[in-house]
């Protein structure tokens, strides 16, 4: 079920299925959520939970026992219910079932909240262990924005430009999407700005950061600075994505508490770069916010 949120000339709509905000409209009527053309890529703004990324093997040792689970998680294919929705805002919830808790043995409760703001919007991710004993997950998004944003414009007329400047190198992926020991790629030495082509993602697949300095990265337009700033404070990690060898119109901006897996890690849960882990009752919110420029 898809929902419509409105504030001023903003426009925004969200779906129960996957827990989504599936569009984005400013005053003038411009599109920045990708449309999921399954030419190039079927999904649109998918939340990732209780993973990021993919596991080796596709599984995850967890008390224990070995669990299997999709690259991602479970949540960007599951029924959300809306808890809560006004005029600019809805919140979804995601609880377990049996079919989570076949492939992920923990009670809790994902609220996603959506938010028009004067510019923009934020999304929030807030997790409560509901059970009794302690829950480990990651969370992240994998927003697609259109890119060109307007007729006439390319893909390579857009930039990648940081809140500061970085001395930064991209984790590297193995075929199988897990991270590789001690490979990284040059991509910023220096600079704050990425200039866009399809050639990085041909070769990397991803471009994934962690430690970076900026908490806020820009999608514009090389000449009307036009375009997008999204704020990360709350995720240690950033990537970026659009299908590799396909010249795709778009560009996933993917703040990350978690990641996939390394070729030689455990195989724990716990193990897992940036896994929180809460207590029964607790509580935690992680939030991004995507405003106009």
């Amino acid at each position: 079920m898809q929902f419509t949120l409105q504030k001023g000339p903003l426009s925004a709509a969200v779906d129960t299925k996957g827990g989504e905000l599936i569009s984005f409209r400013d005053g003038a009527g411009t599109e920045y959520i990708w449309n999921g053309d399954p030419a190039y890529w079927s999904g649109r703004n998918p939340i990732l939970f209780p993973i990021v990324g993919s596991l080796k093997h596709g599984r995850v040792r967890i008390n224990g026992q070995e669990y299997e689970m999709a690259r991602h998680g479970f949540a960007r294919r599951s029924e959300f219910t809306l808890a809560e929705q006004g005029a600019d805002f809805a919140v979804l919830e995601l609880r377990e079932s049996p079919d989570t808790l076949a492939r992920y043995p923990f009670p809790f409760l994902l609220r996603v909240r959506h938010q028009l703001l004067e510019d923009g919007f934020s999304t929030t991710f807030e997790v409560v262990n509901t059970g009794d004993g302690p829950l480990p997950y990651c969370v992240g998004a994998h927003t697609a924005f259109n890119c060109p944003l307007h007729q006439g414009e390319r893909f390579e007329d857009y930039r990648l430009i940081f809140d500061q400047t970085e001395d930064a190198q991209s984790l590297a992926l193995t075929p199988e999407g897990l991270l590789a020991p001690g490979k990284r790629a040059p991509i910023l030495q220096g600079p704050d700005t990425i200039p866009l082509s399809h050639e990085p993602f041909d070769k990397l697949d991803t471009l994934i950061f962690d430690g970076l300095r900026s908490k806020g990265v820009r999608l514009v337009h090389k000449d009307t600075g036009h375009g997008v700033h999204m704020a990360f404070e709350d995720f240690p990690m950033i990537a970026f994505w659009t299908a590799a060898h396909a010249n795709a119109p778009y560009i996933c901006l993917e703040p990350w508490h978690g990641c996939a897996a390394w070729d030689d890690e455990s195989g724990g849960f716990t193990d897992k770069p940036y896994c929180v882990t809460l207590q029964p009752g607790e509580r935690r919110a992680l939030a991004f916010t995507v405003r106009t420029v």
